[in-house]
């Protein structure tokens, strides 16, 4: 076997659409352009809105929160604008991987979809650990977690741990969610569709209810003065911006906001897996578009709405994080806002659609986790036979091991600051995106598109600057693990990818690969 030279080796976007038609390995056009603004609102609104929200304004923006979430938004907006022109011009699988791939080559290709691929199963696992609190807290469990001695008498497991805590709350949910997408993608988008309305009735009530308790005098100041942050440990916990600039660690003031803009992103992080269904929609030129600029489009008003209600409610300095005797972080989220109040049964309510706000995040995350790793094991970067299809277009393999490795994590590992981690690798992604869009217009400026983003090339490097913006002010702490997080990644490409991708080994033609297993279609 000789392999293609290179590792900026690339498809074309024609090779692209073909091995998206290789029979055994294709999924089924069943999707709409409200399927898609379903899934997209149902990944976004959820532990953002819920959490990350109220607790960024205590602890970094105070009332900017607003402008935080403003600015994540305008950044998304720009991403969003590029997405939608690949989406309709390659709807293939595999989101932004599929999209590097026609434009800088394999390598880059396998970067962006290692990050995603892999923060997306951390994503799920960890919000559905948000998940069992929530049910906790809706039922008044006294817990979601049962300890295991898993050594025996006081021995190590294998010589690492000596037991674990597992949590059969996160367990349900996550198992829930993958049968529900082994039955079918449109299942998915029908559960998901009933779950949204339910809990977008709930962010409303908030919006209404929370009102009559705004006073104006919590808006001031809007952006608090700066101060040194107390509890930070390490140094690596400041922001890669204040870092070059010199900048002290603080909380508040402009440093504060930008950060919260950082952080608060991740109540954005999803629109973009509306993208990953590309393959799945039955008029891409016009669904893809409309689902994922409307879905963000609505979220961007909640989460403007939910934010000012939430910091007009109480002071700002009564959502900061607290620690509790036993060093647990304990963060601000709406219901606390209704609990300062009195609001005891509005706060119940919350538990009840944030219950219902974070089965719908698992879901789609999982969706994208599944669909990702498809397109990569069908380009051979992973294990080819992982994307065969069953006989009604459902790649059955990845989905039962995407909720595997998603149940492990969210049973049994303590997993923080998942939040800037998913960040970085989203906003590496979304850069790469649209750096891609301007590529394209040059190399193929005759391809035929369904959307075309407006006002070329200031769009798309509107998206760059805001997106690297946001990425110098996370933490030090998080660059480290995304350093580390590549370097992982770069090795397993070397040792597997590599060799075995169909790109470098047929040049990308599909009918020199082996035909897939004939066993695909039981």
């Amino acid at each position: 076997m000789v392999l293609k030279p290179g590792v900026t080796r690339n498809k074309t976007v024609e090779q692209t659409l073909a091995g998206a038609a290789e029979p055994g390995r294709q999924l089924r056009r069943t999707l709409t352009s409200w399927d898609l603004v379903v899934f997209g609102v149902a990944v976004v609104i959820g532990a953002g809105i819920f959490a990350v929200g109220a607790s960024t304004a205590g602890d970094y923006a105070g009332p900017s929160v607003t402008l935080s979430f403003l600015l994540a938004a305008v950044a998304c907006g720009f991403a969003a604008l590029c997405y939608a022109e690949f989406a309709s011009t390659v709807p293939v699988a595999g989101s932004a991987y599929t999209f590097a791939y026609a434009t800088f080559g394999e390598l880059f290709a396998w970067i962006v979809g290692w990050n995603l691929l892999l923060e997306l199963a951390f994503a799920a696992g960890v919000v559905a650990q948000g998940w069992s609190s929530y049910l906790a807290e809706a039922f008044d469990l006294p817990g979601t977690s049962v300890h295991i001695d898993v050594g025996g008498h006081g021995t190590d497991w294998f010589g690492i741990v000596h037991s674990v805590d597992f949590d059969w709350g996160a367990f349900i949910i996550v198992a829930g969610v993958t049968a529900a997408l082994a039955l079918g993608v449109k299942l998915s988008a029908r559960v998901s569709g009933v779950i949204t309305v339910i809990k977008v009735s709930v962010v409303l009530f908030v919006i209404i209810a929370g009102a009559f308790y705004i006073k104006a005098s919590n808006y001031t100041p809007f952006i608090p003065q700066p101060q040194q942050k107390t509890g930070s440990g390490s140094g690596l916990e400041g922001s890669l911006f204040a870092f070059l600039t010199c900048g002290a660690q603080t909380q508040y003031g402009w440093y504060g906001l930008f950060a919260g803009a950082s952080i608060v992103f991740f109540a954005f992080v999803g629109f973009d897996v509306v993208a990953t269904t590309a393959e799945e929609v039955k008029n891409p030129a016009k669904d893809l578009p409309r689902g994922i600029i409307g879905s963000l489009a609505i979220c961007t008003v909640l989460y403007l709405a939910v934010s000012l209600v939430a910091t007009g409610m109480v002071p700002y300095t009564q959502l900061r994080t607290t620690m509790d005797a036993a060093g647990h972080e304990h963060k601000a989220n709406l219901a606390t806002a209704f609990s300062l109040h009195g609001v005891d049964w509005a706060a119940k309510l919350i538990s009840f659609g944030a219950l219902a706000g974070l089965t719908t995040v698992v879901l789609v995350l999982l969706l994208g986790t599944i669909r990702l790793a498809f397109a990569m094991s069908r380009d051979g970067l992973l294990p080819r036979r992982w994307s065969v299809t069953t006989g009604n277009g459902n790649p059955m393999r990845l989905t039962l091991g995407a909720g595997v490795l998603a149940g492990v994590i969210a049973c049994v590992f303590p997993i923080g600051k998942l939040e800037e981690m998913v960040n970085v690798g989203t906003l590496f992604a979304f850069v790469l995106v649209a750096a891609g869009v301007i590529v394209l217009r040059r190399t193929q400026p005759d391809l035929e598109r369904g959307f075309r983003t407006p006002a070329m090339p200031w769009v798309p490097l509107a998206a760059i600057a805001s997106c690297a913006w946001l990425m110098l002010n996370l933490s030090l702490l998080t660059w480290v693990r995304f350093g580390v997080w590549l370097l992982v990644g770069l090795l397993i490409y070397a040792a597997y990818g590599y060799r075995h991708s169909v790109l470098g080994r047929t040049g990308g033609l599909v009918e020199k690969v082996p035909a897939p297993e004939t066993s695909a279609k039981s």
